[in-house]
């Protein structure tokens, strides 16, 4: 796969659903997109962020592709000679066959969801910056959470709280649901995550319900697992097959609450065996990986030049 490096750049425009400015650095589509576009550039291309203001205007026209991170807002392509791709990595229940025909090819962050007519490209996560040596382990929060409400009561919150669990959660509208002192702040920087998770004891982790059946699985686990964090999750297709022993799933609130009153050292790996599988995550699962297989199907799609 080596041989795309040696052709000519390709001038990227990754779109992202999120706002620009103070606002758009909340999303984390926002991140995602930062990452994929520096991994894009580190490997030769041209690649810039734009943001859902900017996705169909006349500014796509000089783009050789437009990469569209699909999450709650639909891009119609703008033809204009260039290529245009579809990267799903979130909400499948919104994206029908109708709007994959309308682009070039279509890849989407589960290895299930509609099979044949799109390519898998899982979610990823960035090893420069989550990494175990963020921060040394178990001198943060005891039980992680980071994410907002969604307007409701997330089932893992929900559970671990009625367990009786200390949970330390940020995120925006909990205070409808939890008791204040769990809740440690609105809004987690970016920046401040990767020593969040390596530094927790354990990281909680969710999915929306469409995504865990579809397969769609969520980028926190990418991330806390590249962090070498303990990680307990709800399940979800093909969770397992990606990261083995390095996420602990759960099925009920009694099992739940059964996993986090246990002594840590007898529900999760070991801290050597959560430094390996950091590792494995950072080799098969970065940004870096996934760059490098939309560059050859762009190249692929463009013929080469």
């Amino acid at each position: 796969m080596a041989w795309f490096r040696r052709q000519k750049p390709i001038r990227w425009a990754v779109v992202v659903a999120s706002p620009s400015g103070a606002d758009g650095d909340q999303w984390g589509d926002t991140w995602f997109g930062r990452d994929l576009v520096d991994a894009l550039n580190r490997q030769g291309q041209a690649a810039s962020l734009v943001y859902r203001g900017g996705a169909s205007t006349e500014a796509r026209d000089k783009d050789d592709v437009v990469l569209v991170l699909r999450g709650l807002r639909r891009v119609t392509p703008r033809r204009a000679g260039n290529s245009w791709l579809l990267w799903v990595i979130s909400h499948p229940e919104l994206v029908d066959d109708a709007e994959i025909a309308e682009y070039d090819a279509t890849f989407a962050a589960s290895s299930t969801w509609k099979s044949g007519s799109v390519s898998p490209l899982l979610q990823a996560t960035n090893p420069q910056r989550f990494t175990p040596n963020a921060a040394a382990p178990d001198t943060g929060e005891r039980y992680l959470f980071v994410g907002s409400t969604r307007g409701e009561y997330r089932p893992i919150v929900r559970d671990a709280v009625s367990a009786g669990i200390p949970l330390g959660v940020y995120g925006v509208g909990w205070s409808e649901f939890i008791p204040a002192e769990f809740i440690r702040g609105e809004f987690m920087p970016n920046g401040e995550l990767p020593a969040a998770y390596a530094g927790a004891g354990v990281v909680l982790n969710d999915h929306w319900r469409e995504m865990a059946d579809d397969g769609f699985l969520s980028n926190r686990l990418f991330d806390a697992v590249a962090s070498g964090a303990r990680v307990v999750s709800d399940e979800a297709a093909g969770l397992t097959g990606v990261f083995g022993d390095a996420v602990v799933t759960y099925s009920s609130p009694d099992q739940l609450g059964q996993l986090l009153n246990e002594p840590l050292a007898s529900v999760f790996a070991d801290r050597s065996r959560r430094i390996d599988n950091a590792a494995r995550i950072a080799a098969e699962h970065s940004f870096d990986a996934r760059a490098a297989e939309l560059i050859e199907a762009a190249q692929r799609i463009r013929g080469s030049e």
